[in-house]
C-alpha cells in the first residue's frame, strides 16, 4: 500500500511521523507534497526513502491512501486538482473537522474517510476521531483503523459531536497547556519557586497524572477526592477555581462552535452541500 500526504504542515508532518515510528509503513511507501516544497524536502531529509512530488496531482497517480493535509479552505481545490486520477481503488482521508465525509463523497467517488488526530498521537496516544462514508469499502475502513490504532486509540464519530470531540481530543493539548502555564506563571509571581522548577514539576505532574488514569487507579473525579481533603488547604484552592472558572469552558466552547460555523458556511459554499 502506498500513502500519500498532501500538506506536510504540523498535523500532516505528525501523523507521518507517528506512522512511522510505530512501525505502521515503510519509508518507501510514503509519498508527501506540499505547496512550499521546501517543507516537503525538510521531510525527505529526516526520512530519506519518502519520495517527495511538486503537485498534488503527480501525488495522487501515484498513491493509494490519500490523507489530505491542507487548510479546510483549501480542500476543495486539492479535490477538484486531483480527481481525475481518484479510482475506485484509491481512498481520500480528511484531517478536518469542518470537512464531512458526505461532503467528500459529494466531490468524488472513490472511498472516502475522516481521520481527525491529536498531537497526543505523536507519542503513539492520546485518541483519534474517525467517520466513515456511505461508500468507503470495509477493507479500507479496516487499513484506516488499523492505522489510527497503532498511534492512539480510535473513536468512532457522528458528524453532529465532531466539533465538541475534536475541541476536547485535538485543541484540548493546547487548552490544558495554556492552563499549565497560567498555573505555573501564579506559583512564580506569588512564592519565591523559580520558573524553571515550577515548570518541572507541573510537567511530572501531569505526565503522573495521566499514568493513574491510564493504568485505571483513579478516575477524574475520584483524583480530586482523594487530594482534596475536606478543611484542608486544597480544598481551599479548589474554591478559589470554582469561583473564578465560573462558565469559562461554557464559554470555550461556545466560542468554538460559532468559529466552526462560520467554517462550514464557507465550505458548503465551495462544495455547494449542506453539512
Amino acid at each position: 500500500m502506498k500513502i500519500g500526504v498532501i500538506g506536510t504542515g504540523n498535523m500532516g508532518s505528525i501523523l507521518l511521523e507517528a506512522f512511522l515510528e510505530a512501525d505502521l509503513v515503510e519509508e518507501k511507501d510514503i509519498w508527501v507534497t506540499n505547496r512550499t516544497p521546501k517543507k516537503a524536502l525538510a521531510l525527505q531529509n529526516k526520512y530519506p526513502d519518502i519520495h517527495v512530488t511538486y503537485t498534488a496531482e503527480e501525488l495522487a497517480q501515484t498513491a493509494d491512501l490519500l490523507f489530505i493535509c491542507v487548510k479546510p479552505l483549501d480542500s476543495n481545490s486539492v479535490l477538484t486538482g486531483i480527481k481525475p486520477y481518484l479510482t475506485q481503488k484509491k481512498c481520500i482521508v480528511s484531517i478536518t473537522s469542518p470537512i464531512s465525509v458526505k461532503q467528500l463523497e459529494s466531490q468524488i467517488s472513490c472511498s472516502c474517510a475522516r481521520f481527525i488526530p491529536s498531537i497526543t498521537n505523536r507519542a503513539l496516544s492520546g485518541v483519534s476521531l474517525l467517520s466513515f462514508g456511505e461508500s468507503c469499502s470495509t477493507e479500507w475502513e479496516q487499513t484506516i483503523t488499523e492505522l489510527a490504532q497503532g498511534i492512539s486509540t480510535p473513536v468512532l464519530i457522528e458528524n453532529e459531536v465532531t466539533r465538541a470531540a475534536s475541541d476536547i481530543v485535538s485543541c484540548g493539548p493546547a487548552f490544558i497547556s495554556f492552563l499549565a502555564q497560567a498555573f505555573i506563571d501564579g506559583a512564580v509571581q506569588t512564592t519565591p519557586i523559580d520558573k524553571k522548577t515550577a515548570t518541572l514539576l507541573t510537567e511530572k505532574m501531569l505526565i503522573g497524572m495521566g499514568d493513574l488514569l491510564q493504568k485505571g487507579i483513579y478516575t477524574l473525579p475520584a483524583l480530586q477526592e482523594k487530594v482534596c481533603v475536606k478543611g484542608g488547604i486544597t480544598g481551599e484552592g479548589i474554591k478559589v477555581l470554582e469561583a473564578q472558572t465560573g462558565d469559562m469552558f461554557n464559554q470555550l466552547f461556545e466560542a468554538t462552535q460559532e468559529k466552526f460555523a462560520e467554517d462550514l458556511e464557507e465550505i458548503e459554499k465551495q462544495f455547494d452541500l449542506k453539512y
